[in-house]
């Protein structure tokens, strides 16, 4: 490894000598170099180097080759300033400044460890990407070289072929390269979405350059010389050239270009939507001859393959109204006629697929219209040109006929009732909600605590203060609320109700009561019992820690309290110990003693006793505690000695 080590070191011997001759970097610091450079080599002849060694080498030469050409630039502008002051401005002075092996040995050196790292770490696509970046931003040769390899690794990787015939297109000027590496790679990827539309987008592009070319070639302006003569030999061979590229052919052109496109990404892809989407905005932002009988043809294809999907009624009824702003007819009539054309398409959506999601989906396009943001210009429109009640009530009438076709579900009606709360309509909210509860949505945890969240909201707005009548109401609200409830969602309720309750005493301990009877009854329950450590933490906030272990206890009492529970209460009492509580310790020995009556085959909490015991008891409790657990549980392979514990 020290041989190839030092035979890359001597061979940049010439490189650092040019450096130094040329006054860019001193001796010293042509020493710093061949040390980093020595450094990074040794890193990479590693059995197993990393990547980023590789990167951390290419970062350290950049860097240096900046500061090079930083230094070079400041030569140059100097010798250029000598120049002037001798009264010798027709001179140079960059062409004193030959190129030399310094020049380009940074480049080609970073290029050389990408290749290295590449061929390391073959499946890194960012890592290829950055190789072939470099390449391009460089103009270097390698190009086409590094492009064939990363292309041979990785087939199947659609941005590689498009990142090629971009390289081709763009900057090698080749389209007939550029349209072999879209065929090829649309023959390897045929699936590939983004490969068809880029196919697509290049091969418009270099229409538009033929016509850009050609009006270049009519009318002499351009790329085409000013001198006259010369001017107008060019324009006629040019014609000559182009003769055969009308206005009507170059667009027929585009149209067959576009359409022969179409019908082999259609062939590939035949179930996918997007891609006919996409296909039409091209369609919609270019002039071509039959461009909309092409239209047509995808929007019936459209129809007949997706006429039973949700999301191709929601992009028909969008597109109705979409391309709007520009126009300069903005009247209130143009943008209802927009608007009812949207709504017509949803209607006739309904009759179709008479779903939740497309009831969804209408509602949908109206909140947006509503709610508009500044993001969508076509819905600002739409909604200053109306008044607020005007679309409002459409809205609604949507939610309504969901509800009255059954197609309302808990997310709809969330979205209901929420609605009403934004435009300022409580009371229309408090009814719709009691409505739904009482329904087929009885059952649904979100559409209770909306219910609630909006008595609680109108109870505060009516009065300053809540009377007892106003309490009770509430609490039966609440008791109501969570016998509706599957037990997996009630935790949310009760957190509310804790929440809502927490400062008044007699209506919280009632609350408390019903939690302890629901737990008699549902017996060991973590559900039930995360609500009940949400009590005392309430307690303890309020009232302090005497009443918070007051109230635990109460929950120690009942039957089978949960593992959890007592975990909870044992993490209390052991942060209180932390914070200087001096009943702390005990408290928790008394808890894990507690647990362990029921829990006693639980291996975890005898660890964890064991483990407090080492840690604030003393290794007389410790061992006690750990000689009893090998005594009482069945199973101690995970109850290893005290020394590795």
């Amino acid at each position: 490894m020290a041989d190839v080590v030092q035979y890359r070191m001597e061979r940049m011997t010439e490189e650092l000598d040019d450096l130094e001759r040329r006054g860019l970097f001193g001796s010293a610091e042509i020493a710093e170099i061949v040390r980093h450079r020595r450094d990074f080599e040794y890193r990479l002849k590693r059995p197993s180097p990393l990547k980023e060694d590789f990167l951390l080498y290419i970062d350290y030469e950049k860097r240096l080759d900046a500061l090079r050409d930083l230094r070079k630039r400041a030569i140059i502008g100097r010798l250029v300033e000598k120049e002037k002051a001798a009264g010798q401005e027709g001179q140079k002075g960059g062409k004193k400044w030959k190129k030399s092996m310094s020049d380009v040995a940074g480049v080609l050196r970073i290029l050389d460890i990408y290749s290295k790292a590449v061929v390391r770490f073959k499946g890194d696509l960012d890592l290829w990407f950055q190789y072939l970046e470099f390449c391009r931003e460089r103009r270097h040769g390698r190009m086409k070289q590094a492009l064939a390899q990363a292309i041979r690794f990785h087939p199947k990787v659609p941005g590689l072929w498009i990142y090629a015939a971009a390289w081709e297109f763009d900057q090698n000027l080749n389209v007939a390269a550029a349209r072999a590496l879209m065929q090829s790679g649309l023959r390897t990827c045929p699936k590939s979405e983004d490969l068809w539309m880029e196919y697509l987008r290049m091969e418009l592009t270099y229409l538009n350059k033929l016509k850009e070319r050609k009006l270049a070639c009519e009318t002499g302006v351009g790329s085409l010389p000013k001198d006259d003569k010369e001017t107008e030999q060019q324009k006629e061979e040019n014609v000559d050239a182009f003769v055969s590229l009308s206005n009507d052919i170059l667009f027929q052109r585009g149209s067959l270009t576009i359409q022969t496109i179409y019908h082999g990404a259609v062939e590939a892809l035949p179930s996918s939507m997007s891609l006919r989407k996409r296909f039409l905005e091209i369609l919609d932002d270019v002039d071509l001859v039959q461009s909309e009988e092409l239209k047509e043809e995808i929007m019936e294809d459209l129809k007949k393959y997706f006429s039973q999907n949700e999301d191709y009624w929601d992009w028909l009824a969008r597109r109705q109204v979409a391309y709007t702003e520009g126009r300069k007819d903005l009247s209130k009539e143009f943008l209802l006629g927009k608007l009812n054309k949207a709504s017509e398409v949803y209607e006739e959506a309904l009759k179709v697929l008479p779903t939740t999601k497309m009831f969804s989906l209408y509602a949908k396009f109206y909140t947006d219209v509503i709610l508009a943001d500044r993001e969508d210009p076509v819905s600002v429109l739409i909604n200053t040109a109306f008044e607020a009640g005007e679309l409002t009530s459409r809205l609604l009438e949507v939610y309504e006929n969901a509800e009255q076709t059954g197609c309302i579900t808990k997310e709809l009606a969330y979205e209901y009732i929420s609605f009403y709360l934004q435009i300022g309509r409580i009371h229309e909210a408090r009814d719709l909600a009691k409505k739904l509860c009482s329904g087929r949505l009885s059952e649904a945890a979100d559409v209770w605590t909306l219910r609630i969240s909006t008595e609680l909201k109108w109870l505060t707005s009516k009065a300053a203060s809540i009377d007892d009548d106003d309490l009770r109401s509430i609490s039966e609200l609440f008791r109501n609320a969570m016998t509706r409830v599957s037990a997996s969602e009630v935790e949310s309720l009760w957190l509310m109700a804790l929440k809502f309750f927490s400062t008044r005493k007699k209506h919280f301990e009632k609350l408390v009561q019903s939690l302890m009877m629901d737990l008699a009854k549902a017996g060991q329950s973590d559900n039930g019992y995360t609500i009940a450590f949400a009590v005392i933490s309430w307690v303890l906030q309020r009232d302090g820690v005497k009443r918070a272990r007051e109230m635990y206890k109460r929950f120690l009492a009942l039957p089978h309290p949960s593992l959890s529970f007592f975990k909870n209460c044992i993490d209390l009492e052991a942060n209180l110990a932390s914070a200087g509580d001096s009943d702390g310790v005990a408290n928790a020995r008394k808890l894990y003693e507690s647990a362990l009556a029921i829990y006693n085959q639980s291996t975890e909490l005898w660890k964890n006793y064991y483990m407090m015991e080492m840690k604030i008891g003393t290794s007389e409790t410790a061992t006690a505690v750990y000689w009893r657990a090998r005594k009482t549980l069945e199973d101690t392979t995970g109850f290893s000695s005290p020394n590795h514990l």
